[in-house]
């Protein structure tokens, strides 16, 4: 491990890191279920959310499970996990329109790349690499890729720490230079309890790159503004179009419309966290003028006459011009009036003999 300071990533016209606005991927995936229609509306609806990219995944079944691997048990399906996988494949042909829409839309295209002859199609059509939770123990499909020259975005569902400090290796080994890491809870969905989302800044510092949230909730608010406050990159949701289409992904997926809150509370929480440094805003000044306290006389002292708590206090200003600050208060009561004072005016440091 190699903590430190974090660093920037960058890629097309973005910026990833410490002080940058959170990148938003609405992941898509699978859910096209083999309509290329379906994959342009979900492009549209990622954008009109205001997302940052848009992300679809590329597999092969064949490079995925043997035909022998058997029936999935959290799917609950009675297919083959093979054959499940295969009928969610993403034909190759799609890759440059996708892009062009993505493009047209004003939103990143990324996808992630499973085998390594998908991350070879994928290659001419993206700017920044992505590496799934369970491809990330993969070392030849992430040396593959480190040696594109690309960034990569990788997630680390079902892994320990001592996992990704091995990906990591293993990606700047092959000549690899700006990574970002994904917290991902492998649940679907996963509940809001399990996200662990202090591994975001965990990674963040062990490895000195930035790390992000690729959340599988259900709820579009809790683990994304959470993930920001701790220091969060980048934020990637699966959406679909609606939860009632058919395929393993739609129903904890969240709709265009949750997609869209989701986006504006990490805009509205992002303006919330500020720069970190403790001093008087802005918003700040006029109460802090009116509310803060000083030193007032209760009624009117004669020149001479020994300050007491019974003709002076520590009040709020209001309107009126501040005196000494409440610290100063047993200090004031230990002197005398240097001349008349009315009743309600703030003493001054000349008030004291």
């Amino acid at each position: 491990m190699s903590g430190g300071t974090v660093e920037h990533v960058a890629f097309g016209r973005r910026r990833l890191g410490p002080g940058e606005p959170c990148y938003v991927i609405a992941e898509a995936g699978s859910n096209h279920n083999g309509h290329l229609p379906t994959a342009i509306a979900l492009i549209d609806a990622a954008a009109d959310a205001g997302a940052d990219a848009v992300k679809f995944q590329v597999f092969r079944a064949k490079r995925l499970y043997p035909t022998t691997a058997g029936v999935s048990d959290y799917l609950g399906r009675a297919e083959s996990i093979f054959d499940i996988i295969a009928a969610m494949e993403m034909p190759y042909e799609w890759l440059p329109q996708l892009q062009a829409h993505c493009r047209a839309r004003g939103v990143d295209f990324l996808a992630s790349a499973f085998d390594e002859e998908s991350a070879d199609h994928l290659e001419p059509f993206v700017d920044v690499c992505k590496i799934a939770s369970y491809e990330m123990t993969h070392v030849p499909l992430i040396q593959h890729v480190a040696r594109s020259g690309k960034p990569v975005i990788m997630s680390t569902g079902t892994a320990t720490l001592d996992e990704v400090a091995e990906s990591v290796a293993a990606f700047r080994d092959a000549g690899g230079r700006s990574l970002v890491l994904m917290q991902c809870t492998a649940a679907y969905p996963s509940p809001p309890e399990a996200l662990n989302l202090r591994a975001i800044p965990t990674m963040a510092e062990a490895f000195g790159v930035p790390a992000g949230l690729s959340d599988h909730s259900r709820d579009p608010i809790i683990g994304p503004v959470a993930a920001v406050a701790l220091g969060a990159c980048t934020i990637e949701k699966h959406f679909t179009l609606s939860n009632r289409l058919p395929g393993p992904d739609h129903a904890f997926a969240v709709e265009p419309q949750e997609l869209a809150a989701m986006v504006a509370a990490i805009r509205h929480a992002e303006r919330t966290l500020g720069t970190g440094a403790k001093q008087v805003l802005g918003v700040e000044e006029e109460l802090r003028a009116f509310a803060r306290r000083s030193i007032f006389t209760l009624r009117a002292i004669a020149a001479g006459e020994p300050f007491s708590r019974d003709n002076i206090a520590v009040l709020r200003c209001g309107k009126n011009a501040p005196g000494l600050p409440p610290r100063d208060f047993p200090r004031v009561l230990t002197a005398r009036a240097a001349r008349a004072l009315p009743a309600g005016v703030a003493v001054q440091d000349s008030d004291r003999a």
